[in-house]
């Protein structure tokens, strides 16, 4: 059982890793919340400029997935550690992935090789939403039977894949290797 103490001691940490984050992104040129001037609780049109620039959208759910998967992979190559710090070592990685996301190369490539011609990256509020929901999945892990962590993951995958055509499967795939034929789908061909 972690004390008090050292639950307190991780929440800062976490706290100033996120906030660190937040404020690199914002060097980087994103804006605090979406240039629309509002902020909304969600936001479901993928194919607009307010994507990704609110709390949650339909990429949310793969941020969960990141939290249920980085449980697993933390759980097969650091299970000695405490949870507490394989939660921080998570947390870190996933702030990583939002600032490299949000650098012009990785948002010129999601241009060249996806249909998503808009995208100009998240908003500082959207990624730091993101950076919870990865928490949420993988605070998720850590207390479901892993039978059910699958099913979340499967479903999750596939509901959103069927909503909109792309997922985090998808969003992987044409990162690094990009398929003709996905594009052609995702573009509803």
């Amino acid at each position: 059982m972690i004390s008090a103490r050292s639950t307190a001691g991780l929440v800062v940490a976490g706290a100033i890793i996120v906030g660190v984050t937040a404020l690199i992104l914002f060097w980087l040129g994103h804006p605090w919340i979406c240039t629309c001037g509002t902020v909304k609780l969600w936001h479901g049109i993928t194919y607009s400029s307010e994507n990704s620039q609110h709390l949650t959208d339909w990429y949310t759910p793969s941020h969960i997935l990141h939290g249920l998967i980085f449980y697993f992979l933390l759980w097969l190559v650091a299970s000695r550690l405490p949870l507490g710090t394989r939660a921080i070592t998570a947390l870190v990685i996933e702030c990583a992935w939002e600032i490299l996301e949000n650098t012009s190369w990785i948002i010129d490539r999601y241009r060249e090789v996806t249909i998503s011609l808009d995208y100009f990256g998240d908003s500082v509020l959207n990624s730091v939403s993101d950076i919870i929901a990865m928490l949420v999945g993988f605070w998720l892990a850590s207390r479901l039977p892993v039978w059910l962590s699958i099913i979340i993951l499967i479903v999750l995958e596939v509901a959103v894949g069927y909503a909109i055509r792309d997922n985090l499967t998808l969003n992987i795939i044409m990162l690094i290797s990009p398929l003709d034929a996905i594009r052609d789908w995702q573009a509803g061909a």
